[in-house]
């Protein structure tokens, strides 16, 4: 069964950054850097306890309020980005969750962990933050074209939560469509306009997912 292996949190915190256009150090704020819950912890409506968004126009909030990303992909990374110590959480995720990845995951599913009832919303889309995080300008790139890039949940029931529970799914409604292929099609597929029809009437789909795809239709269909 699907087990919960790490849980993590962080805040807004301010970093130097060296630009590489002109070498000048610069400062950057971000709440990407996690650090792991030790015991339980209250994971609410807009999500784990202590967890803030330095970005809230782009992250946080109730349709993306936890980061699930898989475990298993952190024995694919750690070599391939040379970073062999990277921990869990080091892809900014609130849970790491082992057993499950992107191909097993449909967008509407609920899961249960304890107390919490999860809602999957959508994909995660890679932003230049993850790149910067790790000094690799290129690995948002790197996470679009291998699709291991993780997904958000809502809370539809607010509870108490720890490390090494097990998750199980409760219900699936879209078993065509999982995050894997969600993904798939708005990366790499711009002018499937029925696919994008399709995934845009999701009704648990989020809205600002929604919102961009009924933007691409409107442009393709223009």
């Amino acid at each position: 069964m699907p087990t919960i292996v790490s849980i993590q949190a962080g805040r807004p915190q301010a970093f130097d950054y060296e630009r590489p256009a002109d070498g000048k150090s610069r400062q950057w704020t971000t709440a990407f850097y996690k650090t792991p819950i030790t015991g339980s912890v209250r994971v609410g409506e807009l999500g784990v306890a202590g967890d803030e968004q330095a970005d809230r126009k782009n992250h946080g909030g109730i349709d993306k309020a936890v980061l699930a990303y898989a475990a298993e992909h952190y024995a694919y990374w750690r070599p391939h980005l040379a970073l062999p110590d990277m921990p869990f959480g080091g892809f900014g995720e609130n849970l790491t969750i082992a057993g499950l990845d992107e191909s097993g995951v449909c967008i509407g599913d609920q899961w249960q962990a304890g107390q919490v009832l999860f809602e999957v919303s959508q994909p995660r889309q890679p932003c230049w933050k993850m790149g910067r995080r790790w000094q690799i300008p290129e690995l948002p790139k790197q996470v679009i074209k291998n699709g291991k890039s993780g997904w958000y949940l809502r809370v539809l029931n607010e509870g108490e939560l720890a490390a090494g529970q097990a998750i199980r799914l409760v219900s699936r409604s879209h078993p065509a469509w999982t995050v894997a292929r969600a993904s798939q099609l708005l990366y790499h597929e711009p002018d499937n306009l029925a696919g994008l029809e399709e995934l845009a009437n999701v009704p648990e789909l989020s809205r600002a997912w929604r919102e961009e795809l009924l933007e691409r239709i409107a442009r393709r269909a223009g």
